[in-house]
């Protein structure tokens, strides 16, 4: 019997993931909402509106939380404030600018924005009590990484800061229209850009763009796993395959596609693990795992340079030794590896 043939298949009791870290919240996005003039305003007069803060890719803790980031069992909570405390400086601005937040929506009607404060910074209409506030917040708070917070937050609070990430990321990245090259302002509740339109007077309502991707645990007809080097990774790091879904493909296609590319297997049949968002800046992660129809792994040599197959033995060895480092607690890919070995690592 060869390597690929097996009487029992190992994907037969596979099951979707039971917890993916970015894909927890249970917040009310009240997309209706959104489009409504004034809708900013009036949730920063409305009393229990709770505040988060962002920057970027990094969301604020209260401060010495950081330094919990990485400890097994740490807990960490989103530091909030209330919206009364913003009034002041996000109110009374000029004419047709809308405040640096974004309302993440309802949660046990409370409801909740997220005030961007790189936003806050780069805007010319803001005032400067704004300014001021930033800056303090920088001293007053520690900023954690998504990637970092995550594993430590509860669900709903991920969620809220998952979605601030998303669209501070997106608001940074795109100052111009895309289609004309005019400048962009936040409108809707900051989860669309109204473009200043062009010499003809044309505008564009902009939304968010997302970028599917794939990324699947590839297993042989002995359930050994199949874990790959990316060149641009650290020596010993490994990660199951993952690529972009290219124009007019399907996901399934894709997972067939980038396995063959990157490492040169054929893949019989798949089952859907999950999905997440990945605002790194824009993704999607759909999670698969599929089963090789053959052994004899040939790298690309151009993004992947290292690949080899794993029993669940040889895994935990390398893995105790030092040799093989292996994704953060916070991406599709480690409660993948987990799921085929197991057990949490």
């Amino acid at each position: 019997m060869s390597d690929s043939e097996t009487i029992f298949s190992p994907l037969a009791l596979t099951e979707p993931l039971p917890f993916l870290p970015l894909a927890q919240g249970d917040v009310d996005y009240d997309t209706a909402s959104r489009p409504q003039p004034g809708l900013l305003d009036r949730l920063l007069e409305q009393d229990g509106t709770g505040v988060i803060l962002v920057r970027g890719e990094k969301v604020a803790v209260p401060k010495g939380k950081g330094a919990l980031a990485g400890r097994t069992g740490a807990s960490i909570r989103l530091a909030t404030m209330p919206a009364a405390y913003l009034r002041d400086p996000l109110t009374g601005s000029a004419d047709q600018f809308e405040p640096p937040c974004y309302y993440l929506g309802k949660a046990d009607q409370q409801a909740w924005l997220a005030l961007d404060l790189d936003l806050a910074c780069t805007n010319q209409a803001v005032q400067d009590p704004l300014r001021d506030l930033a800056q303090a917040a920088d001293q007053r708070f520690d900023w954690l990484g998504l990637r970092e917070y995550a594993p430590h937050g509860r669900p709903r609070q991920v969620g809220l800061a998952t979605c601030a990430v998303a669209l501070s990321v997106w608001h940074g990245r795109q100052a111009f229209c895309p289609h004309c090259g005019a400048p962009v302002h936040p409108c809707q509740a900051g989860w669309a850009q109204i473009c200043q339109g062009d010499e003809s007077g044309d505008q564009h309502t902009l939304f968010p763009r997302i970028e599917p991707a794939v990324i699947m645990a590839v297993v042989d007809g002995r359930d050994r796993l199949l874990l790959q080097h990316n060149q641009k990774w650290p020596s010993g790091f490994r990660s199951v395959t993952a690529g972009f879904v290219e124009a007019g493909e399907n996901l399934e296609h894709a997972v067939r596609r980038e396995t063959l590319e990157e490492v040169g297997l054929n893949l019989g049949e798949m089952r859907y693990l999950g999905s997440q968002p990945w605002p790194f800046p824009a993704s999607l992660m759909v999670a698969f795992r599929a089963r090789s129809l053959n052994t004899d792994i040939r790298v690309d040599g151009q993004e992947t340079d290292e690949a080899d197959w794993f029993t669940r033995e040889e895994f935990s060895a390398a893995l105790a030794s030092g040799r093989l480092r292996i994704p953060q607690a916070a991406s599709v890919a480690r409660h993948m590896i987990e799921q085929w070995y197991g057990s949490e690592l």
